[in-house]
């Protein structure tokens, strides 16, 4: 009997100490941990929508609007003109390019010209008793004659018989055969048509010239155009005289030329329009690659950000009572790195710098916000 009471016993302490450990045990609370909130701190821009123009970006290469390819017509040694006919050299409108030794064809035109003297003295005597009203201009037209200069147009006759006599004595052949000869002793000499460079030169001074040989090509200089291949979609957009903007390739020049022609016909393969703007600088070389920036259209009420800002399924982020929000817009035109947006309305606040790992319902701070709670702190740490 006495042992199985002190079994009892023993049972009873056993439970009774697992009872006491388990209440104390429950009796102490473990502190909760501290959550820790992800607040990013965001750009952020109150939109307002206004006309944003939609540009259509193009490029090409610059061309001389005012190009002469130098061709000889005459054969003859190339003389020395006092600068050197070499690429890169300018020259002034009327100022010799290329002089062609014209010594044997030029005593060729003043022996013409000394023959037509001796034909009209030979008539003058008879003009003199049978056309005296007209003797005296004759007169006064064979002393103006001078074998080194050109000759004068030659008097008009008084009627058709003096019309006829003098043409009977060969005057009108021999006079325009010597203007053939003259004009032609003018293409012994080239002159710059404008101002402008040379930019390619194929022969040099003591080289013999000959008839149809290219000799170099000449270039205005400051003036170029640029042909650029436009959409046909834009096409009823595009106005002659319209200012274009444009660009060098790294983006660090810009200028201002203006559409001054717009081919009538569309590329089959391409579906493309081929606009040619003009600009002027004197900075600008043939062949430089330029970007244009064509103004098409303008479009209300809308907005232009970033592409990178332009989430999946046509949404952006925006924010509302400090956490983000994606919010639906309607994308109107996309260009290299911006997209015109419409759909949102004035006064929504967006983001304009891409966050990291965004997500929907994230806490934010704009930046104006972390400055002023940066400012209060430091305020209060100043007064304590």
């Amino acid at each position: 009997m006495r042992k199985v009471i002190l079994s009892i016993l023993a049972v009873i302490l056993i439970l009774g100490a697992a009872f006491g450990a388990k209440m104390i045990i429950d009796s102490k609370t473990a502190p909760k941990p501290k959550v820790k909130k992800d607040i990013k701190i965001v750009s952020t821009d109150t939109i307002q929508n206004t006309k944003i123009p939609i540009i259509i970006p193009a490029n090409g290469n610059l061309e001389a609007k005012k190009r002469v390819e130098l061709f000889a017509e005459v054969t003859g040694v190339f003389r020395p003109t006092g600068k050197l006919f070499r690429t890169g050299q300018n020259y002034r409108a009327g100022e010799t390019i290329i002089l062609i030794d014209n010594t044997e064809f030029y005593a060729q035109v003043r022996s013409s010209r000394s023959n037509l003297n001796n034909q009209i003295t030979s008539l003058m005597p008879d003009l003199r008793l049978d056309y005296p009203e007209s003797y005296p201009q004759w007169l006064d037209y064979l002393n103006s004659l001078d074998t080194d200069r050109t000759i004068p147009k030659l008097p008009e006759p008084k009627n058709d018989k003096e019309k006829y006599f003098i043409t009977g004595r060969n005057i009108y052949t021999t006079y325009y055969n010597i203007k053939n000869l003259e004009n032609r002793l003018t293409k012994f000499r080239i002159t710059a048509p404008f101002n402008g460079i040379l930019t390619e030169a194929m022969v040099s001074e003591g080289t013999l010239v000959r008839n149809g040989q290219q000799l170099g090509e000449f270039i205005q200089s400051g003036t170029f155009e640029i042909q650029v291949a436009i959409s046909a979609d834009f096409s009823d957009l595009l106005e002659i005289g319209k200012q274009v903007e444009l660009s060098n390739i790294s983006g660090t020049k810009n200028y201002t030329g203006k559409v001054t022609r717009i081919n009538g016909k569309v590329d089959q393969s391409t579906q493309t329009i081929t606009t040619v703007i003009e600009v002027s600088h004197p900075d600008l070389k043939e062949g430089m690659y330029l970007t244009a920036n064509l103004q098409a259209q303008e479009v209300e009420k809308a907005i232009s950000i970033d592409r990178s800002l332009l989430q999946e399924g046509n949404q952006i982020f925006t924010v509302e009572e400090g956490k983000l929000a994606l919010t639906d817009v309607t994308p109107v035109h996309f260009s290299d790195k911006k997209v015109v947006l419409k759909g949102l309305k004035d006064g929504t606040v967006i983001i304009i710098k891409s966050v990291p790992g965004a997500y929907e319902g994230l806490i934010v701070k704009t930046e104006k916000q972390a400055r002023e709670e940066k400012e209060k702190e430091s305020n209060d740490a100043q007064s304590e």
